[in-house]
């Protein structure tokens, strides 16, 4: 009998990947999306197209915990993979408030369904480098103090909190994947990764002449989803819950990141990329890269793809895109240019 497993966030980057990965692994998957989704799917599950009909989705909001409550009394799951969150860190300055009660409560209405109606289900909250923030130590490990810097960061914190309490409170079989940067061609437009791809691709094929970034000098440790979202399975199969740090143990530049996307369509970044205060964080992260020894020794996990490696998939994904369409996505504006 296969596993049911239940993703929420299943139509975002991770989720979308998941989804792929488990069905391969001969899981039956449930997915939780926003009603409004339902209405619109032609527009809300791109990352989804190629498995909607092996799939189940169930509406309901993270904000609302009858809704929570209503998917998993109906339903029995083996594993749940709770990634849904306001994830990026600038809109998380702009709109804290909703950041936080998305990220907060959802993930504390996801747990108490599950301690009341499925204990034996095996939880997995989506972590993240984030919560380092201004780390006292270089690299981070599972045992670094976190210092968030941003109300993403905070409210992730607060989820890891939950998630050990649940794990320690009532014996729930919970872990957390704190999982450094990870992209791919299905990340969001709104990421600067992303940006600074498609904005190649524009800039080679005629559609633009620049693109605006912010701090060029930020450095992150940036691994593949597909990598990552290997790490997340593999965490929830372990005999006893333990949390995780997933990274692939070096890091990158915004500009070494410019520097390769654009010099994959053979152009100088430096003609194109113009500094614009109003990307600068309020508060900076200074260096996050992540020691996942402990992963790599104890659940055996290995990343397949480099930075590089990753970094081309993107920008020849999105020339693709962009060379089919001979335009901008629909949901895309000059304005984030």
């Amino acid at each position: 009998m296969s596993k049911k497993a239940l993703i929420t966030g299943i139509t975002g980057q991770d989720g979308s990947y998941l989804a792929e990965f488990l069905l391969e692994k001969g899981y039956e998957v449930h997915g939780i999306v926003r009603r409004v989704a339902l209405e619109a799917p032609e527009s809300r599950f791109t990352r989804l197209v190629n498995i909607i009909d092996k799939i189940q989705l169930h509406p309901a909001s993270l904000e609302s915990y009858p809704s929570i409550f209503q998917v998993v009394s109906n339903n029995k799951f083996d594993e749940c993979y709770h990634l849904a969150a306001q994830s990026f860190v600038g809109e998380s300055f702009a709109d804290g408030f909703s950041t936080m009660n998305t990220n907060i409560n959802g993930t504390h209405y996801m747990l108490a369904a599950l301690r009341e109606l499925q204990p034996q289900c095996r939880f997995y909250f989506a972590g993240s480098s984030e919560m380092f923030g201004k780390a006292e130590e270089i690299p981070q490990t599972e045992t670094t103090r976190f210092h968030p810097r941003s109300p993403y960061g905070i409210s992730k914190v607060a989820g890891f909190d939950l998630t050990r309490n649940y794990r320690e409170a009532y014996n729930m079989f919970c872990v957390t994947g704190i999982l450094f940067n990870h992209e791919s061609p299905r990340r969001g437009f709104e990421f600067v990764t992303r940006k600074i791809t498609l904005g190649a691709a524009r800039i080679k094929l005629g559609l633009g002449t620049e693109v605006r970034l912010g701090n060029l000098d930020a450095k992150r440790d940036w691994g593949h989803a597909k990598d990552y979202v290997r790490a997340m399975h593999l965490m929830v199969q372990e005999d006893e819950p333990d949390d995780f740090v997933i990274a692939m143990g070096e890091t990158h530049s915004v500009r070494e990141f410019c520097e390769l996307a654009f010099g994959e369509l053979e152009i100088d970044y430096r003609e194109h990329v113009k500094i614009d205060k109003r990307f600068y964080r309020p508060a900076e992260v200074d260096l996050l890269i992540g020691d996942s020894s402990k992963a790599r020794k104890k659940l055996g996990w290995e990343p397949e793809y480099s930075f590089e490696e990753m970094v081309k998939e993107m920008v020849r994904s999105d020339l693709e895109m962009l060379s089919n369409k001979n335009r901008l996505p629909d949901e895309l504006t000059e304005a984030r240019y």
